[in-house]
């Protein structure tokens, strides 16, 4: 099937401006995404007919703006495979799902000589999280190497992983290498060894599909930014294993 660029680049109106007499074309995607009409319109119908405070009042808007707000809950549990709605937490970006999961998980689980793992090709929203709550904790940040062509140094996890280990985080997409990482490969050699796993998802929901009941994930986290919605919003899936364990 014969995919028509002029009808997808009609979907975005921020593409129909001539920059330096040029027509626009914008590369930087893994950044963040344009966005298409009907994401405007939607957003536009929202400010317009029903704007209100969710779950904070009984008149017809709040419960329209209510709704809609839960009716996006579950697209986006579908969206995921979610076994539950509400293991879907609304978040302002990928980096602050990461920052809940750090602080809460951290707080009831991490100890003095802990240790959490994340790989080397990690961004810094993936690293600073966790140097901050090791810190805290006097825990120990981990590393995973990865090998000259961009590959993740899975081989060198099992000799990583022990006693101590608390939780291992890493990226499902590398941002700047875009190297594709076995998640699932590590999900499995974690639980085997009852550790919970975090993928960043910022750069992988939109590029595979994401079933995070296949996967056995434990949080996954990602922003809309990337996929075409609005800039400050995001999700944190959860597993409810978690969710009824760590600290709101």
């Amino acid at each position: 099937m014969a995919i028509d660029i002029q009808k997808i680049r009609g979907d975005f109106p921020i593409l129909k401006q001539r920059i330096y007499d040029k027509t626009l074309v914008y590369f930087d995607n893994a950044a963040t995404t344009q966005k298409p009409q009907i994401v405007l319109d939607t957003i536009n119908e929202y400010y317009s007919r029903y704007n209100s405070n969710i779950h904070r009042g009984v008149h017809y808007l709040s419960e329209k703006s209510t709704q809609a707000y839960e009716n996006a809950r579950q697209i986006v549990q579908k969206f995921i495979n979610a076994k539950h709605s509400h293991e879907v937490i609304f978040t302002y970006n990928t980096t602050t799902g990461i920052n809940l999961v750090a602080s809460s998980f951290g707080e009831k689980f991490v100890r003095k000589d802990d240790e959490i793992i994340i790989s080397g090709m990690e961004h810094h929203s993936n690293i600073v999280p966790w140097q901050i709550m090791c810190e805290k904790k006097e825990a120990k940040l981990v590393v995973i190497p990865f090998y000259s062509n961009g590959e993740l140094a899975v081989k060198e996890l099992p000799r990583l992983i022990n006693e101590k280990t608390r939780l291992i985080a890493i990226n499902h997409i590398s941002n700047t290498l875009g190297t594709v990482n076995p998640i699932k490969e590590v999900i499995d050699l974690a639980h085997s060894h009852n550790i919970p796993v975090l993928i960043d998802g910022a750069q992988g929901i939109h590029h595979q599909p994401v079933d995070v009941q296949e996967l056995d994930v434990d949080f996954y986290a990602f922003s809309g930014h990337k996929m075409y919605g609005p800039t400050g919003i995001g999700v944190l899936y959860g597993k409810e294993k978690w969710l009824d364990e760590i600290p709101p």
